[in-house]
């Protein structure tokens, strides 16, 4: 039953995720075992115009119910710290002229998550009232910021309220090889354990 509601229409998804984190056992962050209250939202790749909408719709619904949603988009912030730095501009002009590998190694430095992500979002956490966190953009900031690496740096600054991981891809578990995320369902990103799939938590 739990597996089959990220295959449901996505109306039926919407209704699952509002009951889901709506409900004071989830705000309350009960029944998680001292992990911390990660949870991850897989979708399809090809349903990310849906899921944004699904997201939008889901925010507006919460808010309506007194849960306030802090929604950060990883591909927005990343351009706010690059024009912050005063990169952005460099970055532009130089994409034609470099390799990709050396685009990819320029952008994973300035937007390391432990020196630079992490403080950016916890800045956020603490200047922002709210219930839930929604994490976005994981595709779009791909292979530069790799959600595990997000997610690990991500444990001290947010852990006292429930975030939720949008991951356009599988988030598996597996005897043999433990919890993966596996974005856009081919690529291996990382073995991540200590999340939730909110698609498996009881309303």
């Amino acid at each position: 039953m739990t597996q089959d509601i990220a295959r449901l229409p996505m109306q039926d998804r919407f209704q699952h995720l509002l009951a889901v984190i709506s409900g004071q056992r989830f705000l309350n962050k009960q029944g998680l075992g001292n992990e911390v209250p990660f949870f991850i939202c897989p979708f399809k790749p090809e349903e990310a115009v849906e899921m944004e909408r699904l997201q939008r719709q889901l925010i507006n619904r919460l808010e309506q119910v007194g849960v306030r949603v802090l929604e950060i988009n990883l591909y927005d912030l990343s351009i706010e710290i690059l024009k912050e730095r005063d990169i952005w501009e460099q970055i532009l002009e130089m994409e034609n002229s470099v390799t990709k590998e050396q685009l990819k190694e320029l952008l994973q430095g300035v937007l390391d998550p432990a020196a630079h992500l992490v403080p950016a979002i916890a800045a956020r956490l603490e200047s922002t009232g709210f219930e839930v966190l929604f994490l976005s953009g994981v595709g779009e900031v791909f292979p530069y910021i790799r959600s595990h690496n997000v997610l690990n740096n991500l444990q001290r600054a947010a852990k006292e309220k429930p975030t939720v991981m949008f991951f356009p891809g599988d988030y598996g578990h597996s005897l043999e090889s433990g919890a993966s995320l596996d974005l856009f369902g081919k690529l291996h990103d990382d073995k991540y354990y200590r999340a939730f799939n909110i698609f498996h938590c009881e309303a």
